[in-house]
């Protein structure tokens, strides 16, 4: 019984996994992205808005034809939950986190131009969220003052594992170890052994990921801006207290009375 209920389980998540974290070996072209807009942006062709749009809209179709066909081919493979709503529920499931990704290292990338560091940071992000997601500890194992809360809310592994598998097991019957026994429901492995609250529908799970899209796309606005407008006053301001200080230098050996007897008699000898 749960030998079957954690092998559904894992395949699922194995792909979940797989597919997201391979999304990370886009970076390059995100990084590529970022040099023609900021190109584009010094001749005033559009503005920031107008590109966290159009290259959000622009990734969604070949987004959805990769997930498409990985869940497709998983769910078939499988035999997942029967039905038509299950098999779009996981489509979407899968498409979501994909989409969460790309929005994250696209903010990486607007920070982070190099290539090497780009992919760490968001594989060593990527890696905390999966460890907090409630597979490789349950939920109710992991360290409470931080990993839990807020760590395993904040990662979208978290809300896409817990939504597929209320997806997967709600409605299943598994049978029990012994055949007099009454057949074990979905609802009754996810509650007591996945740690699962059955009361929250798997819609809003869903629809916590597509959230988490629309974060990212804002921090990632957040960070453009931050750039082009932050960024130089900083780089400006410390530029101009090296030139005062550089100033100030001079004018303070002339003040002093020792430093000037001390400069005159280094002259003398000279």
């Amino acid at each position: 019984m749960l030998f079957g209920a954690q092998a559904r389980g894992s395949c699922a998540s194995f792909v979940f996994g797989f597919v997201t974290f391979m999304s990370i070996g886009g970076f390059p072209s995100f990084v590529e992205d970022m040099k023609v807009f900021q190109r584009e942006r010094l001749n005033g062709h559009y503005g920031v808005t107008a590109f966290v749009i159009s290259n959000t809209l622009s990734a969604m179709p070949f987004l959805m034809l990769i997930t498409f066909l990985s869940a497709t081919i998983c769910y078939f493979m499988v035999r997942l939950h029967p039905g038509f709503s299950h098999y779009v529920f996981f489509v979407l499931c899968l498409f979501a986190s994909v989409m969460v990704v790309e929005s994250l290292m696209m903010a990486i990338a607007s920070v982070v131009p190099n290539f090497l560091m780009g992919i760490i940071t968001g594989a060593g992000i990527q890696g905390i969220f999966m460890l907090v997601s409630g597979f490789f500890r349950l939920p109710h194992d992991i360290p409470k003052p931080f990993w839990r809360y807020p760590m395993s809310y904040i990662s979208f592994h978290f809300w896409s594992l817990q939504g597929q598998y209320q997806n997967d097991l709600r409605g299943l019957l598994f049978d029990n170890q012994s055949p007099d026994l009454p057949k074990i429901p979905g609802e009754y492995i996810l509650e007591n052994v996945f740690q699962i609250n059955v009361n929250r529908s798997k819609w809003i799970d869903l629809g916590v990921i597509f959230s988490m899209i629309l974060v990212y796309r804002i921090i990632f606005f957040v960070m453009i801006k931050v750039n082009e407008d932050v960024t130089p006053w900083v780089r400006g301001y410390v530029a101009r207290r090296r030139m005062q200080n550089k100033n100030i230098a001079p004018d303070a050996l002339t003040q002093s009375p020792s430093l000037r007897a001390y400069v005159n008699r280094d002259t003398r000898r000279r």
